[in-house]
């Protein structure tokens, strides 16, 4: 529920401070890119090691958000303006705007339907029957039913 409006707000900040890093310093347009792929990095190899090396979670269920296009209309924005307040009041605006739309191709995927014993599903609730995220009601029952005890 917090994906679509803590992530951009947390890339945003890495991203700003890489771009007026490499602006002041370097008069380079490259600050929000060159970050965004060096976050890009970081999550895929925290995905791959964290959740499929250590729990063996399905690896395309845990992509990282697809940050590069909102890098690139940030650097674009303070490439043709040259402004400090343009960029953040333009880029900024279109960052968080583009966060979601840009992520549909990624998760349209799941939205296929499905016939599971005579029931049409997509293959989003099929896959969210089968991997249950902890913090749900479902997952609090079956730790409920285990070993574990919920405090």
């Amino acid at each position: 529920r917090m994906w679509p409006t803590v992530t951009p707000i947390v890339a945003m900040c890495f991203a700003a401070a890489a771009q007026s890093f490499f602006w002041t310093r370097f008069r380079l347009q490259i600050g929000a890119t060159t970050v965004v792929l060096a976050l890009l990095i970081g999550e895929w190899i925290n995905r791959y090691d964290n959740f499929w090396g250590w729990t063996f979670f399905p690896i395309n269920l845990v992509f990282p958000s697809a940050l590069i296009p909102m890098g690139f209309w940030l650097d674009i924005v303070l490439m043709i303006s040259g402004s400090w307040l343009v960029t953040a009041l333009l880029g900024g605006l279109g960052w968080g705007l583009l966060f979601y739309p840009i992520n549909w191709p990624v998760l349209a995927q799941y939205h296929q339907a499905a016939e599971i014993d005579g029931v049409l599903l997509t293959l989003a609730d099929l896959i969210g029957f089968n991997y249950v995220r902890t913090g749900t009601p479902e997952y609090i029952r079956m730790v409920k039913r285990g070993t574990l005890r919920i405090f």
